[in-house]
C-alpha cells in the first residue's frame, strides 16, 4: 500500500494541468478512505477577472442545491478557511449557526469530513475538502492523513498558480498611496509601527491605520503578508 501510494504522489507531482492532477488524486483519496475530494481556489486581489477554479466530484444535486440556495454566503467550512490554514472537521459544531446548510449536507452523504486551505503569496486562496457518508473523523485518522492531503492541496494550488502572470494586470492591480508604500518599505526593514511613527512624524496610531489600508488594498491577512505583497508587486 505505501509503496502504491509513493507512486500515485509521484504522478501527482508530475502532472502538468489541474485537471489530470485532480483526477490522479480522487484515486489517492479514495485509498485514503474518502468518497469525496473538492478543490477550489479564489482570488481577492486579482479581481473579477481571475476565473474561479471549482472542481468536486460532490452529488450532482447537492451542487445544484449550493449554488441555488446560495449557501456559499454562509458556509461556515468557506469562511473558516478563508481566514486560517488550520484543518477544519465537519461537525454540528462547525455548523452550529447554519444548521439548515448541515442537515442538507448531510442527507445527500456530505456528512463526515475535513477542510483544509492554503494561503498562497500571489493572493490566492484555495481550499481542499475530503469527505465521506459513513465513519466519523478521529484525531488520530485526521493526523495521520494530514500529509497526504497537504501535500495534494500544493500540487493543485501551484498548478494554478504557475500560469498567473507574476504580476497583476493594471485594471486589478490596487493602488497604494505613497506614504503607504513609504510606511511598507519600512516595515520591510524590520521597523515597527512605533519606529515608522518616529521617523515619518507621525502618531503610531496614523502609521497603523496606513498599514490597515494596505493590507485591504492587497487583500490580505497581516502586515508581514502585505509587505510580501507590496514587493513582489514591484511597489517597494
Amino acid at each position: 500500500m505505501e509503496m502504491w501510494m509513493e507512486s500515485q504522489l509521484r504522478q501527482i507531482s508530475n502532472a502538468r494541468d489541474i485537471e489530470s492532477a485532480y483526477r490522479m488524486s480522487l484515486d489517492l483519496v479514495q485509498d485514503l478512505g474518502f468518497n469525496f475530494c473538492a478543490f477550489s481556489i479564489t482570488s481577492h486581489a486579482r479581481g473579477p477577472h481571475f476565473e474561479r477554479v471549482n472542481l468536486n466530484n460532490y452529488p450532482r444535486d447537492w451542487n445544484l442545491k449550493y449554488e441555488k440556495d446560495h449557501y456559499v454566503d454562509i458556509d461556515p467550512i468557506l469562511a473558516h478557511c478563508n481566514h486560517s490554514t488550520l484543518p477544519i472537521l465537519w461537525g454540528e459544531e462547525a455548523y452550529s449557526k447554519t444548521p439548515t446548510l448541515w442537515q442538507a449536507q448531510k442527507q445527500l452523504g456530505l456528512q463526515y469530513g475535513w477542510s483544509q486551505s492554503l494561503h498562497g503569496d500571489r493572493g490566492l486562496c484555495s481550499m481542499l475538502s475530503l469527505a465521506r457518508s459513513n465513519d466519523p473523523i478521529t484525531p488520530y485518522e485526521l493526523y495521520e492523513k494530514l500529509g497526504y492531503t497537504i501535500f495534494i492541496s500544493h500540487q493543485l494550488h501551484g498548478l494554478v498558480a504557475k500560469k498567473l502572470p507574476l504580476r497583476v494586470n493594471d485594471p486589478c492591480k490596487p493602488h497604494l498611496s505613497a506614504r503607504e508604500i513609504e510606511i511598507l518599505r519600512l516595515s520591510a526593514d524590520g521597523k515597527t509601527a512605533c519606529e515608522v511613527g518616529m521617523i515619518l512624524n507621525i502618531t503610531e496610531r496614523t502609521t497603523n491605520f496606513h498599514i490597515c489600508s494596505a493590507i485591504k488594498k492587497l487583500g490580505v491577512n497581516n502586515k508581514i503578508a502585505a509587505v510580501i505583497a507590496a514587493a513582489r508587486a514591484c511597489m517597494i
